[in-house]
This record gives structure tokens, sequence and C-alpha cells, in this order.
């Protein structure tokens, strides 16, 4: 690597950064999303608008083909991002199923992520796919792409939007996210069935493609059942071991050795790297308690800072910057997507809501909510991109509709919010005899 080419991509680095923090911080104080600021930062200085308007000059900073040095660096801090993003997450995802909150938690889960999946998996065949796919041209696995963003939910924007909001001690936020991590564990194991049916398409007959997919399977479902029911448990006890020196003196490095190694391995067993990065992140801290979480808090937060305020944006920032609207942006793929896969998670989380025992503001603020497909839909769409599977248009249909979705939760939220009203009432819990304790109602803002 020159000189000249260390610098362009410090310099492509430092605009996408900083272009990310400042767009997302202006976004944050319009009481939107900061994703939607982080990805506007990209797709400024990406093909919709600094390409056209200066395009040697973007060529020399960001690359001209995926096998240029700048390119492929770029990518390296892409992936890393996505990686630390799913990291990050899957730290947040413990202590999520209290008691008051399994009844509900079922209705939804097995009603609200379900019907949309298979509803959508129902109307997939139906559409011209051809549209939609990729040069792995794999029909199957965009069918599968296509059920999947449309009942993901997202973990990591409902989780900031909760915490900007000040209600992220309530029961509302606890269900939301509760039912929305095991969902999206599901979720991400159908699109690593997919990348597998894109992956061995080619070149491949029948019984082969059959062999290939359930050895996939059988490998995923290993490596998650593993990761969900064996590993927190070890990785709890060697926190606690007295050789131990990283989780003793350098926690932080302890939990990055922990993320690389789940990657890593996952990497090795052809599991999808995203899906892993979660789960490395429910492993370090889904099975710590007590005063072991209070050790370990303070080397989380670390991690998370600068994640989020360099790898995260940055991550961000380059799916933007992948936006070309002007070629690849379609209203017409993207209006029908938007407001087909609304309604129908609308309905299902509704009727999953309403058999809960929940009354209309309720199930209106869950199902709005649950809709919202953020980062994960964003991620979805990335790794379906990268493989071949899907293409740009409906890359691009996929990441608005994230970003919209998104926009549409935060807003209704801080509204329900100023009005005084609770963004859950009780109601359920009520029905069956339970009064609700007083930290499960939404604090009022001023």
């Amino acid at each position: 690597m020159t000189n000249p080419q260390l610098g362009h991509i410090l310099l492509a680095v430092l605009l996408l950064v900083s272009g990310a923090n400042l767009l997302g911080q202006l976004f944050g104080w319009l009481r939107q999303p900061k994703v939607v600021g982080e990805i506007l930062a990209g797709v400024l200085l990406g093909p919709t608008l600094l390409g056209k308007l200066a395009p040697g000059f973007a060529a020399n900073l960001f690359g001209s083909d995926n096998s240029d040095v700048e390119s492929v660096a770029l990518a390296l801090l892409y992936n890393l991002g996505l990686l630390l993003l799913m990291f990050v997450s899957g730290c947040a995802a413990k202590h999520l199923l209290g008691k008051q909150n399994r009844t509900a938690t079922a209705w939804i889960l097995g009603i609200g992520t379900p019907l949309p999946f298979v509803i959508a998996l129902a109307v997939a065949p139906l559409l011209p796919l051809e549209d939609f796919t990729g040069s792995a041209g794999s029909e199957r696995a965009v069918v599968l792409v296509f059920a999947a963003a449309t009942a993901v939910t997202s973990i990591p924007v409902i989780t900031k939007i909760f915490y900007d909001l000040g209600i992220l001690h309530t029961r509302f936020a606890s269900l939301q996210l509760g039912s929305a991590v095991l969902e999206d564990i599901a979720l991400w194991g159908v699109l690593s069935v997919a990348t597998a049916i894109a992956a061995a398409t080619l070149g491949t007959t029948g019984g082969e493609l059959t062999a290939v997919i359930g050895g996939h399977i059988a490998v995923n479902a290993a490596y998650v059942i593993a990761a969900l029911t064996v590993m927190p448990a070890v990785l709890r006890k060697l926190s606690r071991a007295k050789w131990n020196v990283l989780a003793e003196h350098t926690p932080v490095t302890w939990m990055l050795t922990v993320f690389l190694a789940y990657v890593s391995l996952a990497a090795a067993l052809d599991v999808t790297l995203a899906f892993a990065a979660l789960l490395a992140g429910f492993g370090v801290m889904g099975g710590m308690r007590g005063t072991e979480q209070d050790r370990f808090r303070s080397p989380l937060r670390s991690i998370s800072d600068v994640s989020g305020y360099f790898f995260v944006p940055l991550y961000f920032a380059v799916v933007g910057y992948r936006l070309d609207l002007s070629e690849t942006l379609d209203p017409i793929m993207l209006a029908g997507f938007l407001f087909g896969t609304s309604l129908v998670v609308f309905f299902s989380v509704g009727l999953g809501a309403k058999l809960a025992g929940m009354n209309r503001l309720d199930i209106v603020n869950l199902a709005i909510t649950q809709n919202a497909r953020g980062g994960p839909g964003i991620v979805m769409a990335s790794v379906a991109f990268d493989a071949g599977i899907i293409n740009a248009p409906f890359f691009t249909t996929l990441v608005l509709t994230a970003v919209l979705t998104s926009q549409a939760c935060g807003f209704w939220l801080d509204h329900v919010l100023r009005r005084g009203l609770p963004l859950l009432s009780g109601a359920d819990l009520r029905r069956r005899g339970i009064e609700p304790e007083l930290d499960e109602v939404p604090e009022r803002m001023s």
C-alpha cells in the first residue's frame, strides 16, 4: 500500500465517519433515528451525488472496483462495523423474558412473527421474482429473503429509540425486545439457509443441492443450539477462572477475544458471520449474573462507544454509499413492498396482541414498533446483496423500507408519550388478575 493509497483510505474514512456522526446527531435532534442520518451521509458521498458531481475524486477515495486497495480496506471496515453492531446487540439480549411478559411474548412471537413470514412465503412465488433476483440466480433464496425481510424487527434501532425516550426500563420495552431477540435468531437462521442455497445453486444437481442445504442447516442448528444453551455457562466459568488473565485484568480484550473466536469458527463452518456475532454477544453477557454483570458493564460500554461512534456509523454510511438512488430506486417496488409488508405485520402482531388481552392502543403501539426493521433489516439486505441473492433495486427497496419503518416507529412512540398516554396499559395482566408494577408504566414526557 502506497502513501497516496493510504491517504485516500484515511480521507474516505474521515468523510464517512464524520459525515455519518454529524448527520446522525442532526437526525437525533430532529427526533428521528440516527441511522437515517448515517445512511444519508453515505448517499451524499456515493454515486447518487458526489459520484455524479466529481466522479474522479470519488473513485480515488473509495475505489473504482472491488479489487482496488481502497475498496478492499473499506470493505474490511464495513464488515467489522456490521459484526460489532450485531455483537453489541447480542450483549443487550439478556433478561428480556420476565415472568409478566411470558404469556404476551408467547402470543406475539407465536403469531406476530410466523404469520408474516408464512404469508410472505405464500405470496412471493406469485410475484415476478426475476425482478428481485441477484447474480446467484436462485429464486428459492430470494423467496426466503423476501419472507425474512417482511418479518424482521430491529433490535438496535428500537433499543436506541427506547433509550432516547427514557422507556428502556419499562415492560413495553422488555416485551418488544424479548420477542424481537427470539424472532431475529430464527430469521437469521433462515437467511443462513438462503445464502447456502445461493452458494450451491451454480454447478450442482438437485440431489447435490439438497445435500448441501441439509448439511448447512445441520451445522447452523448445532452452532445455534450450542451458542444458546451450552456456551453462556462455559463462558461464565471461563470468565471466573483464576488463570484467565484477560477476563481478570483486561475484560475488553476478553470480550473481543470471544467475539473473534465465534466469528472465526463460524467462518470455518460456513455459518453466517453476522448471526455468529449476535450469538457471541449473547454468550458473553447472557450467562452473567449480579456482580459479574457489574464487572463487565464498563468494558461493554467501552466497546459500545467505540463501535457506536466509529465502526457502526461507518457501516451504515457505506450502506448508503452503495445506494445509487438515481439508478436503483424503483418507486413501485418500494411502495408495494413497504405498504404490503407493513399491513401484514400490523395484522399479525395485532392479532397476537389481541389474543394476549391487550387493548387497542397497546396493539397499535406494539404493531408499529414491531414493524421497525432498522439495523437488522439493513444487515439482512446487505448480506443477501453481497451473496448475490438479491439485485440492486431490491437491495435499495429493503434498505429504504428499514429506514422508513424505523422513522415511523420513533415518531409514533414520541407522539404517544407527549400526549401523556401509556405505551402498555397492563390490561392483559389485569385480565389475569395481576396488577402491573409501578415501573411497568412508561414515564410521562415533560
